[in-house]
């Protein structure tokens, strides 16, 4: 008699991982197209829509690349948290602060010329969302608060004091009533890269890149960034090493805060050109299903925030074309991430059938 027996694979499948990421999006697709049938939606017709807006064409591409943006940065500072093991849920909340920092430093400082609004924004946005970031750090290292619950409930406190901002003393009186703050100064509008060639496009795709070499550089070359990969894979090794573990909690932390600010900053500024309510729309939450799907590692998560984001712009031309409920997008993401993480079993295990008498 012959009974099926997991065994661990003695390495990871090496080109096998992208055929069962393949057929784990095709699982995920196909699941959504049955729910969409069961909506009374044409899955082939939406299907195609959601294709033809996330990467059909010019104007696709464009608003899937500025969607990135932001997913990218919060990603990174989720990614490097992860590999501490430090569960950092709180890039939401942390995008906000970024927002807020830097709108604080338009509003405080109207008058500074471009070449010292920019660095003052980021600045603000950096400690803004760091800071934020820090204080649940502090709390699992000081009271041994599970950090997951304390950065979840620090995303919902962010996102209301945004709003108590530009609801109360930021509000814009010339604004009808609506929740905003005053339009931006040009110097603190961060412009489009080529607007012949890319479109609305914006330096903050050059931020990331930057952003991205220097964290790079930071964890492989750098002792501390050594010390955090290895405070990762054991904590209880690394202090037996006399690694600075606490510390390296709290920079994980507040490092992810400050990546979250940047996305925040560069949201508010070149997107919407002033602080609103709309600019929350979930980019830190996408952000730990990109840095899941990526295994935390800095060139696939380009690649799935790229990814995400084109099926965030889809799922809009859904809501329009078909009236799909805005649930949906939601719905795809997780589909995608259980479907991929399910994969991802066969990648270190493998079936064999085993003989028994």
């Amino acid at each position: 008699m012959f009974l099926p027996r997991v065994v661990k694979r003695q390495e990871p499948l090496q080109w096998g991982s992208f055929f069962i990421f393949a057929a784990a999006l095709v699982v995920s697709l196909g699941v959504s197209c049955a729910l969409l049938a069961v909506h009374g939606k044409p899955p082939l017709k939406a299907l195609a829509v959601l294709w033809s807006g996330g990467f059909g064409g010019p104007f696709a591409l464009e608003d899937t690349l500025l969607k990135s943006i932001p997913i990218f940065l919060c990603s990174l500072g989720v990614a490097v948290s992860f590999r501490m093991q430090v569960w950092n849920i709180g890039a939401e909340g942390q995008f906000a602060l970024g927002a807020v920092g830097a709108t604080w430093a338009v509003l405080a400082f109207p008058g500074l010329p471009v070449w010292a609004m920019m660095p003052v924004m980021f600045l603000c946005a950096a400690a803004a969302g760091g800071l934020w970031a820090a204080v649940p750090a502090v709390l699992r290292l000081r009271f041994g608060m599970n950090e997951i619950i304390s950065t979840l409930m620090f995303n919902y406190i962010g996102i209301l004091f945004l709003q108590f901002l530009v609801y109360g003393a930021w509000k814009d009186p010339t604004s009808f009533g609506f929740p905003m703050t005053p339009i931006f100064p040009e110097a603190a509008i961060i412009g489009p890269i080529s607007p012949a060639t890319l479109g609305r496009v914006h330096w903050g795709l050059a931020v990331c890149a930057g952003v991205a070499v220097l964290l790079a550089v930071f964890l492989k070359r750098t002792r501390l960034g050594f010390e955090l990969l290895a405070g990762g894979e054991n904590p209880r090794a690394a202090r037996y090493a006399r690694m600075p573990y606490n510390l390296l909690v709290l920079l994980v932390m507040s490092l992810c805060g400050a990546l979250a600010g940047f996305a925040g900053c560069i949201e508010t500024s070149a997107t919407v050109n002033r602080l609103q309510p709309s600019i929350m729309v979930g980019y830190g939450y996408t952000a730990i299903v990109v840095a899941w799907l990526s295994r935390l590692r800095i060139g696939s998560i380009a690649c799935f925030a790229f990814l995400l984001a084109g099926l965030r712009v889809g799922v809009e031309h859904l809501q329009l074309d078909l009236q799909v409920p805005a649930a949906f997008g939601g719905i795809l993401e997780g589909m995608i991430l259980l479907s991929v993480l399910a994969g991802q079993f066969f990648d270190r295990y493998r079936f064999t059938l085993h003989g028994r008498s």
